[in-house]
Formats: structure tokens, sequence, C-alpha cells
């Protein structure tokens, strides 16, 4: 089925998951978005997709806002600021989807599957065991009508698959690869409708599109293989096609998938840390190749040296950024190259402006005010904040094996310890009864006493074994910075434990 032609005005969007912090992913694919609607007099669509309850986090929603707004992002539609073609949460427009289900399932490219949980994993397992890959094999693709009645009537629950056909292929067009060609024996019937009636990615993503009117489907290329699915969804609905363009993955420097194992990717961390938007988003602007390096003459005339034509403004962005200068490789997502670019952004600040940005972050009144009451019953003299609080403003803290080690622990069990900490952290609430439960809960599951459990979590957050009240300190530092913390410590033990080798 053809594109959209170029005449259609064009609609772009970005659609984050509020499942937690937001992600400098969510940023990179924006900022793309942002910049391919602006350059052709475009919309920009923010919609969010929180159809998977299971990991909804209440509070990711404004955090995503916040994020996006505090790096110099604006949407023309989304759930803030309203659109013609809203609601622009998929949690309101469940409806919607079950009308579009019931279209599929009256045109024969959808059916009900009524496998139990445990039927599906006995089919993982023989499928393992025969070494075939894991998948869905199509056994209720051809229900009877008097089978259906019959599953329905005993109460069994179903999801809705999509019948991707047995023969042939589905080849689309991706603006930046050419044709990409999928063979249909390759496709899983993927469930478009779960059993408690909310959609799926793949369903509530293409109708979504459709409805919103999006003419450009700009998204990360781990969406490849997802994209046929939604290409036999258009065709399985009568719809035209979206033009797609799949954006390389941001990467670590050895070239993996960027992960909060190897770097922070929470906005959050980058805010609360004292990166400057500006530098973010410039940051964010020379990944992946779209911005031309300055040419000789302008190097010359602008006396430029090569690192000076790596800083760019939005507005630059939006009028020279071509897209087809992307290049596939996997652009790094270097933090040494993005602490030399908030550097060079904090030295063109005006003296009273660096005053006003230390005031906005790192010594605002909310983070003052919120570590004062910690130690005021700690301290003797004003003097003595400063020592007592050191850890709260420090963008390094490594303790020495002196001080986080406890006696009757070894090294090896002590910084296995510490990564459990870190993965308890990781999955829990950000407010004090939940962070002591999860802590004392690890701390009996492991047999470590809450003395040594809670003293190894100072050592690493302050790098001392005294400190303010350590469970309320951890609230106010916040959960990106104290996370961040404690990978790097875990990080440098593991070089230092290869050095010894």
């Amino acid at each position: 089925m053809s594109t959209e032609t170029t005449a259609s005005p064009v609609r772009v969007r970005i659609a984050p998951s509020p499942t937690g912090d937001p992600h400098v992913g969510t940023a990179y694919i924006g900022l793309l978005n942002f910049l391919y609607a602006t350059q052709r007099g475009g919309q920009f669509v923010l919609r969010i997709e929180d159809t998977d309850r299971t990991r909804f986090v209440p509070t990711s929603e404004q955090m995503i806002f916040d994020a996006l707004k505090w790096a110099g992002l604006t949407w023309d539609e989304g759930p803030d600021v309203g659109g013609p073609y809203g609601p622009y949460r998929q949690s309101e427009r469940t409806e919607i989807y079950r009308e579009h289900v019931e279209i599929l399932l009256a045109n024969g490219t959808a059916y009900r599957s009524f496998e139990t949980a445990e039927e599906l994993e006995e089919m993982r397992k023989q499928q393992i065991a025969a070494k075939t890959p894991p998948r869905y094999n199509g056994a209720h693709r051809h229900l009877t009508q008097d089978q259906i009645v019959a599953y329905r009537l005993q109460g069994r629950p179903y999801t809705v698959r999509l019948k991707v056909p047995t023969e042939g292929s589905t080849t689309f067009r991706d603006e930046l690869r050419g044709d990409i060609t999928f063979d249909h024996n390759n496709v899983d019937d993927q469930v478009l409708m779960k059993s408690d009636g909310f959609p799926t990615y793949h369903l509530a993503n293409v109708v979504d599109d459709h409805l919103m009117r999006i003419t450009d489907v700009i998204r990360a290329e781990e969406w490849i293989s997802s994209t046929p699915k939604h290409v036999l969804l258009y065709n399985a609905f009568g719809w035209s096609l979206p033009r797609f363009w799949h954006m390389p993955l941001l990467r670590n420097a050895d070239k993996s998938k960027i992960s909060k194992r190897k770097n922070p990717v929470s906005l959050i961390f980058y805010r609360e840390s004292g990166y400057l938007p500006e530098a973010m988003l410039n940051f964010l602007g020379l990944l992946g190749g779209g911005m031309a390096q300055p040419t000789e003459e302008e190097i010359v005339s602008k006396q430029l040296n090569t690192k000076e034509g790596d800083i760019f403004s939005l507005a630059e962005m939006i009028e020279k950024f071509d897209f087809n200068r992307i290049s596939l490789g996997g652009p790094v997502f270097d933090l040494v190259k993005l602490k030399w670019l908030n550097g060079e952004y904090l030295r063109k600040l005006s003296p009273e402006a660096f005053f006003t940005q230390l005031r906005a972050t790192i010594f605002s009144d909310a983070y003052l005010q919120a570590i004062a009451p910690l130690v005021q019953t700690r301290i003797e003299t004003l003097g003595q904040f400063g020592d007592m609080t050191g850890f709260f403003f420090s963008d390094n803290v490594l303790p020495a094996e002196s001080i986080f080690l406890p006696k009757k622990r070894t090294y090896e069990e002590t910084i296995a310890f510490a990564a459990e900490q870190l993965a308890t952290l990781e999955a829990s609430a950000w407010d004090l009864e939940s962070i002591t439960n999860a802590l004392k809960a690890l701390g009996e599951s492991k047999e470590w006493s809450v003395k040594e459990n809670f003293m190894l979590l100072r050592a690493i957050l302050t790098g001392s074994t005294t400190s303010p009240p350590l469970v309320e300190s951890l609230v106010v530092f916040g959960k990106a910075r104290t996370l961040d913390r404690m990978r790097r410590f875990l990080e440098a033990e593991k070089k230092r434990a290869n050095q010894r080798k």
C-alpha cells in the first residue's frame, strides 16, 4: 500500500510510556520529531501510551511533561494542551480500540485466542525443547463458531490476535534505509487486545496514528521488527501508510544499547545534577549526524576551533538539521562530550546568570530547605553544615574499602549485596516508608543486619560512616542521583577488582 502523499500536512508524534523517570531517548526522538515538524510547518503531537497498567507510575506523566519542557521541547497537541484529535492518553481511548478490534474480527484479519497462561507456557516449553523459536503456534486461528461460543459460555478469558498470512512477505519503505522485507513465517500472530480489555502497543499505536492523522512515524530502530505487523494492520483496516523513519539507537561507548547500567538515562538526573537544558538539547542534536560541521570558510570567518562547530542553538538546528545526513551507525551517548558541552555553556554565562543557575538547581531554596532539618539537631555551629552535608552537593563520592566494608563481611559478599541494594532501590517507590521497608526486607532475606545494611548504603552515598538520617537523605537526594551514585560505586569497584587479578 502506498505512503501518504507529500501534500499531506506534516504531523508527527512521540508516545512515551509513564513507567518511570523520563528517558534521554525520549528527548532524543522528541527533538528529531520536533525538528522535522517545525522545518515543514507541521504539527508535533505528544501522546501518552499508558495501557501497560502493571508498570504504570502515577507521577510519571507529569515528570515527562516537566522534563521535556526543561529540555526545551514544546508540542502542539497533547494531554496537557488538548487538541482536535484527543484524548491523548491511551487509557482514555479503550472504547475506540475495542470498536476497531471488532472491525478486524468481522473482516477475518484477527481472531480470538482462548488459551490459558498455563497452556501457553507449555507450548513455549515444547518449542524450546524442540529448539524452535518460541512463538504462538496458531492453534486457535480456525476455531469454529460453535467452539468460540462454548469457550465464551465457560467464561474463559481470551485475547485477540492478528491473523498474519502464513505465506508471502510484507515490504515497507524506511526513509533512511529503503525497502525492508519480512517473510511472514518470521512474523508472529501478535496479540492485539489483552484479556483485560486493554490493547497492546501494536494495535493502539496504529489506530492512534491513523486517527490522529500522523503522516510520519519517526521512532527508534528497535521498532523495525514490529513494523511489518503495523503494516499488516494498516492493510487490514484499509488505511494508507504513514512514512516510517527508524532512527539509530543511542549507544554506549562499547556500542551496546544505552542503558542505565552504564550511563544515567534519566532526564531528571541531568536536570538535578546541574546540566543546562541548552547543553543537553545541543548534545542530543549532535547525535546521529544530522547537523553539518562548519565549512572551512565558516571556521575562518567566525574564528571557530573544531569543537566550537559542535555548539549550536535550537534555532540553528531548525535551520540546518538535515535528515538526509543522518548516519545509521549508532550514535555514542558520550558523557565526556556532554560534560564538555555543558562546561562550554556554563562559561558563556554571565556571573549573575551563573549564580542564578546555581540557585535554581544545586543550591535551590527547596533543596536547602529539605536538607536543613536533617542536620539541625546534629551540628553545634552553622559552619559545620558543610561538613555534615557535603555529599548532597558533590558529584563524585567513592568511599575507601576501609569505610564501606563491614567487619564480619568479605569484600565479595559486600559488593554482591550492594548490587542487591541497587536493584531493590530501582524497584522501590521513592518515599520514606517504601525505601525503609524495601531495604529491611532485603536485609532479612539476605541475613544482613539493619546496621550492616544501612551502614553500607550510607558509605556508598555519602563517602562516610556518619551522616544525617540515611533514608531521609535518600529521599531528599533523589532517586535518579542515588541510583547513579550506586552504579558508579559498583563500576569503580568492578574495575578495582579486575586490577587486583
